[in-house]
């Protein structure tokens, strides 16, 4: 069939344009799949031990014991779906776990709300026996202060040797790192030396091993040099101490306006995340430090001000696509009890009473907090206290397990047909959607909502496939 275009003009310009596809795929080379933590803990470097995150552990295993002592507790703290149809006398909700043991499947078709609530209860209570601390992050910055320069060397060192003790005896949790002062022009050369100092001590005393998934984060950032000076203090710690090239990872905390649109009026996000020379793997939001340079006043600085919607709905426009993983901030309620029993004195009645209802409010924030997170895809946040640990894993887990159903039929119809579009309900999938569809499983096994094999069977996926993280991986395969 003639044609009008000359072969050797049209290679020409498909050459141009596989150099700009390429271009684009190195730039934006998708989620890698790898598990991300769903918050950071963290707290000043003076208080740090190897066995810390123990310690908060038991704290949130504690809080969890006293303030939800069963399922129904829970979820009404938080008003979970159907929480008001539960029972609330004890017998009665006694009753009903006894069944749920039994007989799960049976009600769940009877009573998907008793159901729902205590597939997360357990799953909550599972994880903070098992891991209750996912990432904690050595504070140099806020949660420490301005110290004497003696006191601080001092505890850089500390710090160090109790990592490295945690690394030897296996208490670290699964991920670790500092936050060190921001870069300013006051704050930038103790900023360093505690870097050098913490950095050093912890290679000598570990034969040059970093803990597995640690990181330097960067509060305050304003400006791309700010990140490129740290990538370039990277670059001869590499040197000079013989760790392999691009051991050392960043995170920069998005804390001002400045962050975000640059004196020429331009988005900033994208040259701070070039200047990091690929080591940057996340960006972590900072509700209050951001709020207050926007002007906000304090009584208004939360987590869901339309400002911080803004800024974040930019991280995400502005990081989607490179990998980079995203953190929202934190909420600064705390869920703590008023009332403390004394020696000799009990807490009466009422102050219990007191207490449960403190706690439950500041719960039921947390959870609204991080529901909001979720939802505006940002998958991770802070904790300041070990007794919110209880809420994060249970709006994490109810998030995902609220959408488990519609999802395993989507990915399950979307593989059986492989390429070709599919309807499920009023939800129309094409084939981009199936890596996401893939990932909703990813993320919610790698935060413990469900296990590899409850995802296996319910998407008809092998444990081989899953661990792929790749759909078109998965269909390749299935087509051969």
């Amino acid at each position: 069939m003639k044609t009008s275009l000359s072969h050797g003009s049209v290679q020409k310009i498909a050459a141009r344009l596989q150099q700009a596809n390429t271009a684009f795929t190195q730039r934006y080379p998708g989620e890698s799949g790898r598990r991300q933590p769903v918050h950071t803990v963290y707290g000043g470097a003076h208080l740090f031990k190897s066995g810390t995150a123990q310690r908060l552990g038991a704290m949130a295993r504690q809080a969890f014991a006293e303030y939800a002592p069963n399922f129904v507790t829970l979820a009404k703290a938080v008003d979970l779906p159907g929480s008001e149809t539960l029972p609330d006398k004890p017998s009665q909700i006694s009753e009903l776990a006894t069944r749920l043991s039994k007989t799960p499947d049976t009600v769940k078709r009877e009573n998907y709300p008793a159901w729902f609530a205590h597939a997360v209860y357990s799953r909550v209570q599972e994880k903070l026996n098992r891991e209750p601390v996912e990432d904690f992050r050595i504070d140099f910055e806020d949660g420490y202060g301005n110290r004497p320069d003696t006191e601080e060397d001092g505890h850089a060192v500390a710090a160090a040797s109790e990592v490295a003790k945690g690394m030897r005896e296996n208490t670290l949790p699964p991920f670790i790192g500092i936050r060190i002062k921001p870069f300013t022009e006051e704050l930038k050369a103790r900023s360093i030396r505690t870097l050098d100092l913490f950095v050093t001590a912890l290679l000598e005393q570990t034969s040059g091993h970093l803990p597995a998934n640690f990181v330097i984060t960067l509060p305050k950032v304003v400006m791309p040099e700010q990140v490129a000076a740290l990538a370039d203090l990277f670059d001869l710690f590499e040197k000079q101490t013989g760790l392999a090239r691009d051991t050392l990872r960043m995170e920069m905390m998005i804390e001002t306006t400045q962050a975000i649109i640059n004196e020429r009026g331009e988005t900033n996000l994208p040259r701070l995340l070039d200047a990091a020379r690929g080591r940057c793997v996340a960006a972590h939001f900072g509700t209050y430090d951001y709020t207050a340079s926007y002007s906000i006043t304090a009584a208004y600085q939360h987590m869901m001000h339309p400002a911080c919607d803004f800024a974040k709905h930019m991280m995400k426009v502005a990081f989607a696509g490179t990998g980079l993983w995203l953190s929202d901030g934190a909420t600064n309620i705390m869920p703590i009890a008023p009332h403390r029993a004394s020696e000799g004195k009990p807490l009466t009645p009422e102050q219990i009473s007191a207490n449960r209802a403190v706690v439950h409010q500041a719960w039921k924030l947390h959870y609204d907090h991080i529901r909001h997170s979720l939802i505006n895809a940002f998958y991770q946040g802070w904790d300041l206290h070990p007794a919110q640990l209880p809420t994060r894993y249970t709006a994490v887990y109810s998030f995902f397990l609220e959408n488990l159903d519609a999802a395993s039929e989507r990915l399950r119809n979307f593989v059986a047909k492989a390429a070709q579009a599919t309807l499920v309900g009023d939800v129309f999938d094409d084939a981009a959607t199936g890596q996401g569809l893939l990932n909703y499983f990813l993320r919610a096994i790698n935060c413990g909502a469900i296990t590899e094999e409850e995802a296996g069977a319910l998407t008809s996926l092998t444990l081989e496939e899953l661990r792929s993280r790749s759909f078109v991986s998965i269909l390749k395969k299935r087509q051969k």
